[in-house]
C-alpha cells in the first residue's frame, strides 16, 4: 500500500514542477517582452532627438558691385569690389535695402582711402570686413533700428 501512495505523490510532484517550469518560462517570456517593448520606445525617442535642427536659412543684402580709385605712389590703382552683408533679420535687410545710397557712399568713403597694397595681402581684406562692419556702429538715421549684420561676404575683389 505504501507503493500505491507514492506513485500518485510522485505524479503530483512531477506536474507540480512541469507545472512550476512552464508558469516560470511565460513570465520570463512576458518579462523578455516588455523590456525589448521599452527599450525599442526609448531608441526611437533618442533618434527624434538626435536629429539635427535645420539651420536658418540666412538672409544676403547684395551691394552692386563698383570701382574706386586707390591711393598709391605707383600710378592710378583701381579697386573692382562686389559684396553682401549677412544680416540676421528681415528687418535689417529692409532697413540696409531702404538706405542704400547711404551704405555706398559710406564704402567707397572708407576704400578710397585705402591702398593697393594693402588690400592685396589676406591680412588686409580681413581689416577690412571689420572695417565695413564698423561702419555700421554709426547711425545712418536717428532714429534707427538696431542692425544685426554678422558677416561680409566678398563676391568680386580686382586690384589693378
Amino acid at each position: 500500500m505504501a507503493e500505491a501512495m507514492a506513485a500518485p505523490r510522485k505524479s503530483r510532484s512531477l506536474l507540480l514542477v512541469g507545472l512550476l517550469i512552464v508558469l516560470l518560462a511565460i513570465a520570463s517570456s512576458i518579462a523578455v517582452y516588455f523590456f525589448l517593448d521599452a527599450r525599442d520606445g526609448n531608441e526611437s525617442a533618442d533618434v527624434v532627438e538626435e536629429q539635427p535642427a535645420e539651420p536658418p536659412v540666412p538672409i544676403f543684402v547684395t551691394i552692386q558691385p563698383f570701382t574706386v580709385n586707390l591711393q598709391s605712389d605707383y600710378g592710378d590703382r583701381l579697386l573692382y569690389v562686389g559684396l553682401s552683408l549677412r544680416v540676421n533679420d528681415d528687418e535689417t535687410k529692409d532697413f540696409l535695402t531702404q538706405h542704400m545710397p547711404e551704405v555706398r557712399s559710406r564704402l567707397l568713403m572708407l576704400l578710397s582711402g585705402k591702398s593697393a597694397e594693402e588690400l592685396i595681402k589676406p591680412e588686409g581684406k580681413i581689416k577690412l570686413k571689420q572695417q565695413i562692419l564698423g561702419l555700421f556702429d554709426e547711425p545712418i538715421t536717428t532714429p534707427q533700428p538696431t542692425l544685426a549684420i554678422s558677416d561680409v561676404l566678398f563676391s568680386d575683389f580686382i586690384v589693378q
